[in-house]
């Protein structure tokens, strides 16, 4: 994953995210260790501190749980806790983003799940 240092979302959300989905893509298994600030310091060649803040942020939220002196581990229920934020938010708010847009080009539900429908086949292809 490259960082997008110029763009609008935060370099230690974007390290929450990219952890997140390696959790998602069965990268890191339950009660294992994550990389450490330091290690993800070196992989994205940013400040440890950021890195940090990223693995923080999924600390708080119960996703990773700390051993004293061994470091960050994966909570038991990790995938299911970051499955259930993104559908009900992460999804939730870019649904409602094109529902907006396709009423703002006058498309019905029909032609819209239509669309949905032919992206989702382009993507299995």
């Amino acid at each position: 994953m490259v960082l997008d240092m110029t763009g609008d979302k935060l370099i230690y959300i974007q390290i929450a995210e990219w952890l997140e989905n390696e959790i998602l893509g069965g990268n890191i298994k339950e009660d294992e260790k994550i990389y450490s600030q330091y290690q993800l310091a070196e992989m994205f060649n940013i400040n440890p501190a950021t890195a940090a803040r990223g693995i923080n942020i999924l600390a708080d939220q119960g996703i990773l749980y700390k051993k004293r002196g061994l470091g960050m581990f994966l909570s038991a229920n990790a995938m299911e806790k970051i499955q259930h934020k993104r559908r009900n938010h992460t999804l939730k708010k870019l649904v409602e983003k094109v529902v907006v847009e396709a009423m703002r080009l006058g498309i019905d539900e029909e032609e819209l799940l239509g669309i949905m429908r032919q992206a989702g086949k382009e993507l299995d292809e």
